[in-house]
């Protein structure tokens, strides 16, 4: 089933990666299950500015669990300057301290136009991918 991601969410999603060049920008959005839906997104700084990774400051992580409470799914969100929008080694081992937060990764941005968003889930190591739809 595809993940549905409003026109204004995506689009603002994409600019913030773009604000960001040269280096990833990362944040928060949520997720209803029910709907398929993305109903949000928290732009967040990069605590470590890098064109090859990013983080989180601990503020910001405590707002993972305040997404559960409502009730919804909390999806960490960043962009890869240099690679193709997958998940790199990085990304898997970071996603180890968050099971069952998808992720969606914003790319590529080297001379192929406007870049997208691909959603992937990460659990245990394995990567598999849903489509997304910009609604």
């Amino acid at each position: 089933m595809a993940v549905v991601i409003p026109a204004g969410i995506y689009d603002g999603l994409i600019d913030h990666a773009l604000a960001e060049l040269p280096n990833e920008c990362c944040g928060l959005a949520e997720y209803d299950d029910g709907s398929g839906m993305v109903v949000s997104a928290m732009p967040l700084e990069n605590a470590e500015p890098s064109p090859m990774r990013f983080a989180f400051s601990s503020p910001d992580l405590l707002e993972i669990p305040r997404i559960e409470e409502r009730g919804l799914v909390p999806v960490i969100y960043h962009s890869h300057v240099a690679s193709e929008a997958t998940p790199s080694q990085t990304d898997i081992t970071f996603a180890a301290g968050w099971p069952g937060v998808p992720w969606l990764i914003a790319g590529p941005f080297a001379g192929t136009g406007r870049p997208a968003l691909r959603w992937f889930d990460i659990e245990d190591g394995a990567v598999s991918e849903r489509p997304v739809r910009r609604g």
